[in-house]
């Protein structure tokens, strides 16, 4: 037909297959998310690193092996635990053929959360190079690969070697590009190990990690002497729980399913918060309500499940529903059980309780008095381009929805024309706002500006509303950018710690340069990188970008798509934060003062 489009030829010359591993390095994002460089808790390079050690924890769990050792030098990993060992007709076939192993097999495996009889072969596969050695009884099988290629195996006698298996891997940077890992992150997964695992030794860096009391030992080291009373803990068969109150605003939970962090939460955080509430009106006889017992809890809760069913592929979230009913009666049982022997902790929670009701009524008279001047000033948020979809609503992009916080409306002009209107809303500062360290809750909704960052994140009332699944401050990158990136991180973790805990907050990287000729661009994001671009590109012209709103539409596009950089924000132990706004936002000016002078570069 005329004008009619002609078509690819479709025949059997283009039908391919590939291997397995192959698809792996093809797909990656399908098999570990994402790729990045290392600088965020989730990048690809340490679900690599989790795939081996999980591995080596299943043996602990399984009851062979007390001690896992993990060593990271020129980017090289290496971990051996003195477990089973892999059996050596099997060693090859464990590491490259996907779904092999026997974690499918629940005489050997009964609670496990890695990636399905994928794991380490994932890791083989976007690794350089791959070494894998099983020790057992007194013989040994090493095998080498390249990118998921076998290169060299061999077997023989391990004598003086006790039982095991070491893996070293050094992640492809064809791949992964120039990434790094981050000690602090590697020594937070180790301790999350330690806690969910009693008796249990990681070495690492010369440092044990190890723990006895397990979600105790995890929330005494969160909260230290923030601790209002001596940590509620429980252990059953498939379900472990801590928790306490503090005087910090919210509440604040870990929780694990077979030893994966579910930042989300899911069904058994639920179940954990609605049987802490059955239990303390069981005991006290009592109608309190849910928000009244919790305010200001900290708590931490591990199960083990068969079959985890999670809701996302970083498995963030657990959906089980079937397991509501016994999570809620053991806990239910487990707390009231404390209570009664410990009644002077039943005293403090009934103090706490008492204090957390005066302080929501007089919170609900300021909300009131709030709300009716917010309907006088506009009938919808101020400075809020929303989008389409939010988190909690169905399908995927739900989960995908972003929330950008600008410093003025400059930088919201250069993003609102290159966003995805779809999942990426703007608000738009109108100047720095308030500095909230050590004020009161209340004192939130008397500011019209905070007030109005928490209706458009839907959590004016409670974190239930939370309408975006990632928060984004996206400021100037000059002192009064980094002013007002601090005084909203005062305002999150003063007030919300809770967001920041579950990995909700971030700080968009824009360049600060744009070097470019007439054949090339390149965004530099350091001084290092524009002086690398500008010896590079010959006769090339540099820009500073001064603010956000300098950076054209079109520019801006490519920063915040998929390949946006962003840094979370993430704190080592909640103990630490009313210390660390203090000395930043405080009004310890001379020691603040000296501490910029020493440390200025």
């Amino acid at each position: 037909m005329s004008g009619e489009k002609k078509s690819s030829a479709y025949d059997d010359s283009k039908i391919t297959t590939i291997s397995s591993l192959e698809h792996i390095r093809l797909r990656t994002g399908m098999y570990i998310g994402r790729l990045g460089d290392g600088s965020n808790l989730n990048d690809g390079i340490y679900v690599l690193l989790k795939e081996v050690i999980d591995n080596a924890v299943d043996e602990f769990i399984m009851g062979y092996g007390h001690k896992i050792e993990i060593e990271i030098k020129d980017k090289l990993v290496k971990v051996r635990d003195y477990g089973r060992g892999i059996p050596l007709s099997k060693v090859i076939d464990a590491v490259s053929v996907i779904n092999t192993g026997a974690k499918f097999n629940d005489e050997v495996f009964q609670f496990s959360v890695g990636l399905n009889g994928v794991g380490t072969k994932a890791v083989n596969a976007l690794s350089s190079h791959f070494r894998v050695i099983s020790y057992r009884d007194g013989r040994y099988f090493d095998a080498v690969f390249e990118r998921g290629a076998l290169k060299s195996q061999k077997q023989g006698n391990a004598s003086g070697q006790s039982n095991g298996t070491f893996v070293e891997f050094l992640p492809d940077e064809g791949i992964f590009g120039d990434y790094a890992f981050n000690v602090e992150f590697i020594e937070q997964r180790l301790w999350n190990y330690a806690y969910l695992n009693s008796g249990l030794t990681l070495v690492f860096g010369g440092q044990k990690y190890k723990s006895s009391k397990g979600l105790y030992d995890l929330l005494y080291d969160e909260v230290g002497d923030g601790a209002l009373y001596e940590i509620c803990h429980y252990g059953g068969k498939q379900i472990e729980f801590a928790f306490t109150h503090t005087v910090n605003f919210g509440e604040t939970y870990f929780s694990f399913v077979n030893g994966q962090f579910t930042s989300d939460g899911g069904t058994h955080q639920s179940a954990f918060r609605e049987g802490i509430l059955k239990a303390v009106n069981e005991f006290f006889q009592k109608n309190y309500s849910g928000l009244d017992v919790r305010e200001g809890i900290t708590g931490a809760i591990s199960i083990k499940l068969k079959d985890p069913v999670f809701e996302s592929q970083t498995k963030n979230k657990l959906g089980n529903t079937e397991i509501r009913g016994w999570i809620i009666a053991e806990t239910r049982s487990g707390v009231v059980d404390f209570l009664h022997k410990n009644p002077a902790v039943a005293k403090k929670i009934e103090e706490k309780i008492a204090s957390n009701e005066r302080l929501r009524t007089e919170l609900n008279s300021v909300r009131k008095e709030a709300r009716e001047a917010a309907k006088k000033v506009a009938l919808k948020i101020p400075n809020l381009k929303d989008c389409k979809f939010h988190l909690g609503d169905d399908g995927e992009k739900g989960s995908h929805s972003t929330i950008f916080i600008t410093e003025g409306q400059s930088a919201t002009g250069s993003m609102v024309s290159c966003r995805d209107v779809y999942t990426q809303a703007l608000f738009s500062l109108r100047g720095k706002p308030q500095n909230v360290f050590s004020r009161r809750r209340a004192d939130l909704y008397k500011n019209e500006e905070l007030y109005n960052i928490m209706i458009a994140l839907g959590i004016e009332n409670d974190m239930e509303g939370l309408r975006y699944a990632r928060i984004v401050i996206a400021t100037d990158a000059d002192y009064d950018g980094f002013h007002i990136r601090n005084l909203l991180l005062t305002f999150f973790l003063n007030y919300f710690e809770e967001l920041v805990v579950a990995g909700r907050i971030y700080i968009l990287e824009t360049p600060l340069f744009r070097v470019r000729n007439k054949k090339e661009t390149r965004y530099c994001y350091s001084l290092a990188e524009r002086d690398a671009a500008a010896a590079d590109l010959a006769g090339a012209e540099i820009t500073r970008f001064k603010g956000l709103g300098e950076i054209s539409p079109s520019e801006f596009g490519q920063f915040i798509g998929e390949d946006m950089r962003l840094i979370s924000v993430n704190v080592k132990s909640l103990k630490s934060i009313q210390g660390t706004l203090e000395f930043y936002m405080g009004k310890n000016t001379p020691e603040r003062r000296n501490f910029i002078m020493e440390n200025l570069i």
